[in-house]
């Protein structure tokens, strides 16, 4: 079947690797499947000249309004994949709200990350509760194993001993919604107290207001560092390397970053919101934090407290999760962190198979 692949193609975001990585698990499935930028488009009429001129027979759309919208009215079947930003930010908009309710009416079938995610679209669009479906993404990490870390630490301008180095990494797009500087302050008054800990920020330049906003309080923000985007390969290399990864985001969909992390057995901190939770189960698969001044520092201090013997922090671990329920609570928070430090081999992440997504589209066109 030949399949048009509408998402928003940014280099080195998250839209752009998980759209690129379904391309290939369609095209191996044996569809021809033609991937293209949906701003690349400004209208339905474009997208009508692509269809007869690649003779295209059914479509597929990541992002409900930014790609869904194009494919209406085209005579030929599509689907849909929701994004993150449009069921947690274009969905509260009446008017985009209304245009993707319209997209949904037409759509054959619509895929979401997460029960989450399908709960709130089967909420704002009831009339669509029959044709959305759950399918978590699925990921590859393939870190360049000629990766310098050293070279990276020099390039980033943190002068300290790898050895005895905390790098807690945020791989983001550099726009509102990820929210990079939730947690500036909280780090920069850490490194200023223990000089061995950085928060080193990695992501292209999405919202240029927003960048100019980041790159001025980065720059006066002692132990955070900002750096450009950089290829998968490098990438996963420096999250491999890294302390923790950390996702301090206002909303998600389904993190890749957070997925990848765990693929690379390193401990994840996120942001308590939906789309996190619903992928970081805390104080087993990860650790969720809700305020960087109370429950995240206090964390982060302890798990990097040398001087307390692996025997002690186990001991600790088995005491406090026993003991404690509550997610805010500091003791569970330092315990159930340095138990994934200590054995996180345990909380790889399932590669999803993303072959149902070329199933359904088969099935269902």
């Amino acid at each position: 079947m030949r399949l048009l692949f509408l998402a928003v193609l940014r280099p080195h975001t998250g839209n752009a690797v998980t759209a690129e990585r379904l391309r290939d698990h369609l095209e191996a499935a044996g569809h021809m499947c033609v991937l293209r930028d949906a701003f690349d488009f400004e209208s339905p009429s474009d997208i009508a000249n692509l269809i007869t001129a690649e003779n295209l027979e059914a479509a597929l759309a990541l992002h409900l309004y930014r790609g869904g919208r194009l494919l209406q009215g085209h005579g030929i079947p599509f689907g849909v994949i929701f994004g993150g930003t449009d069921l947690n930010e274009d969905a509260n908009h009446k008017e985009k709200n209304e245009v993707m309710g319209r997209v949904l009416e037409e759509a054959r079938f619509a895929v979401a990350f997460t029960e989450a995610m399908k709960d709130t679209a089967q909420v704002q669009w009831p009339h669509a509760k029959g044709k959305i479906f759950v399918q978590s993404q699925g990921i590859a990490t393939i870190p360049n194993a000629n990766f310098n870390w050293n070279t990276f630490l020099q390039q980033s301008e943190i002068d300290q001993n790898p050895d005895n180095l905390y790098v807690f990494l945020i791989i983001c797009g550099l726009r509102p919604v990820k929210d990079p500087l939730y947690l500036v302050d909280a780090f920069s008054e850490w490194h200023q107290e223990e000089p061995s800990v950085y928060m080193v920020i990695v992501g292209p330049e999405v919202d240029p207001v927003f960048t100019r906003e980041v790159k001025d309080r980065v720059r006066r923000a002692a132990g955070v560092r900002l750096v450009r985007e950089m290829c998968q390969e490098d990438l996963h290399a420096v999250v491999k390397s890294c302390f923790a990864l950390v996702n301090s985001s206002v909303s998600e969909g389904m993190s890749a970053a957070i997925l990848e992390a765990m693929d690379l057995e390193v401990p994840v901190l996120a942001r308590n919101i939906p789309g996190n939770s619903a992928v970081v189960e805390h104080g087993v698969t990860g650790l969720l934090f809700s305020n960087p001044q109370q429950a995240f520092l206090v964390l982060c201090r302890d798990s990097c407290d040398s001087s307390r013997s692996e025997t002690v922090r186990e001991t600790d671990v088995a005491r406090t999760l026993l003991s404690s329920s509550s997610p805010s609570d500091f003791a569970q928070c330092v315990a159930g962190y340095v138990a994934l430090k200590t054995n996180n081999a345990r909380f790889r992440v399932l590669q999803a198979g993303i072959a149902f997504i070329s199933s359904t589209v088969e099935l269902r066109l």
